[in-house]
């Protein structure tokens, strides 16, 4: 499976809710489980950042709707990148002149 970091900033209503954050992060855990994915790591962070989610879905568009979905609680705003392992970034520079 493809793996993605998603970097994410809680909304005022997030703030609010903090104390509720292993929770939603455990109904996530099931939300992402329901759709063929999976959070491998869940960081809250210091900095720009109030989370790191590193997660595996089959696919792009299945990671783009694992974002929304997060998104869509009204308690965070997401980036999220996809992310290459070592022996995928191997592969893919293997073919550079």
């Amino acid at each position: 499976m493809a793996r993605y970091v998603s970097l994410i900033n809680w909304t005022d209503q997030g703030v609010r809710g903090a104390k509720d954050t292993v929770k939603r992060t455990d109904v996530a855990r099931q939300a992402f489980e329901a759709e063929g994915g999976r959070i491998l790591d869940a960081y809250w962070t210091l900095g720009p950042y109030d989370v790191v989610l590193i997660f595996e879905a089959p696919d792009d568009e299945t990671a783009t709707r694992l974002a929304l979905k997060l998104g869509m609680n009204g308690n965070s705003r997401t980036t999220t990148m996809r992310a290459f392992g070592e022996p995928e970034m191997a592969r893919i520079v293997q073919g550079l002149a």
